[in-house]
């Protein structure tokens, strides 16, 4: 088909969902968002929090109006599968940083390495790497250590929930790892390592799931691109509804009066009360209103509310 003859493209596009993308390898978070953006057409897009570009796997990416729910999914409870070599140390803490220092790795039997990880489950202090995303004085830390700059970065609480050994061999260890928020496996990796007396760094990690897509159904890429020349139906099958992102929450359902109180922006008192906490508000034709947070009274405080399209 000529170039005069193709059908005319569809340029920023208001779509509003959320799509479950198995990040490839070598891609960083923002540029696997883009990618996925310029198949959409999708005139605004957000990622739910970076994976590294050596990471694989589950990038929730939200379009439309559920990008008000980014910060939400960002500290929810994720789940890794993480390869570590034992033995050597690298200055970013994986497999694409420079060699720091180089050790043998010690006879290790299953009590040792438990020891190790029982150490790192549960409410813990971790420091995080000097190569990663978070800011000091405005810049990212990644910034000031390209710069050869010394970066001292303070530990911080994070919340291991599972640290399980899943396989090993005489220098590696496979490990499933479930954690809060600004939790990083690398920093793990490190600690576990230098508990086994050798160093550690991460070869392989690849993201399972983040709350509440336990059981996720990603699509890739390539398998995006193969939709979209297929037409705008079969592509937009892998779009998720807003709502999709607050499955996992209390549903409070308002009658047309409550409907329009939260849409000015008013408080209101849910009857029944609501377990206390956030809850998802849809109003009576079933439309996504709100996400609230409920007190012990049932009063209520829009969190965030969605100006979503009919039906």
């Amino acid at each position: 088909m000529s170039r005069l003859n193709r059908p005319p493209r569809i340029q920023n596009r208001d779509l509003h969902g959320i799509l479950l993308l198995d990040k490839p390898l070598g891609l960083s978070s923002n540029q696997a968002l883009q990618a996925v953006r310029r198949l959409l057409c999708a005139a605004k897009g957000g990622h739910t929090g970076a994976l590294d570009p050596l990471a694989t796997g589950l990038l929730p990416l939200c379009f439309g109006e559920a990008t008000k729910l980014a910060g939400s999914l960002l500290g929810s409870r994720k789940a890794y599968v993480a390869e570590c070599q034992l033995g050597v140390t690298t200055d970013t803490a994986d497999k694409e940083g420079e060699v720091l220092l180089s050790r043998p790795v010690p006879a290790l039997d299953e009590a040792v390495i438990e020891k190790a990880l029982a150490k790192r489950r549960g409410r813990i202090l971790q420091v995080p790497p000097v190569y990663s995303a978070l800011k000091q004085d405005g810049e990212r830390l990644y910034v000031k250590a390209r710069r050869g700059e010394a970066v001292d970065v303070p530990p911080r609480e994070v919340d291991v929930y599972r640290l399980d050994l899943l396989s090993r061999t005489a220098d590696t260890l496979t490990l499933h790892i479930e954690c809060g928020s600004g939790t990083y496996v690398r920093s793990l990796a490190v600690d576990i390592g230098e508990d086994l007396g050798c160093g550690a760094h991460v070869t392989v990690l690849r993201r399972l799931w983040v709350e509440p897509f336990r059981e996720p159904q990603m699509v890739t890429i390539e398998a995006l691109q193969l939709a979209a020349e297929q037409g705008d139906e079969e592509l937009l099958k892998w779009l998720l509804p807003v709502s999709a992102g607050l499955s996992d929450l209390p549903v409070a359902h308002l009658d047309d009066a409550q409907s329009m109180a939260i849409s000015r922006g008013q408080k209101i008192q849910l009857n029944p009360v609501p377990p206390v906490g956030q809850c998802a508000a849809y109003a009576s034709d079933g439309a996504l209103l709100a996400l609230l947070e409920v007190d012990i009274d049932g009063f209520t405080r829009i969190v965030r509310g969605f100006n979503l399209p009919p039906g």
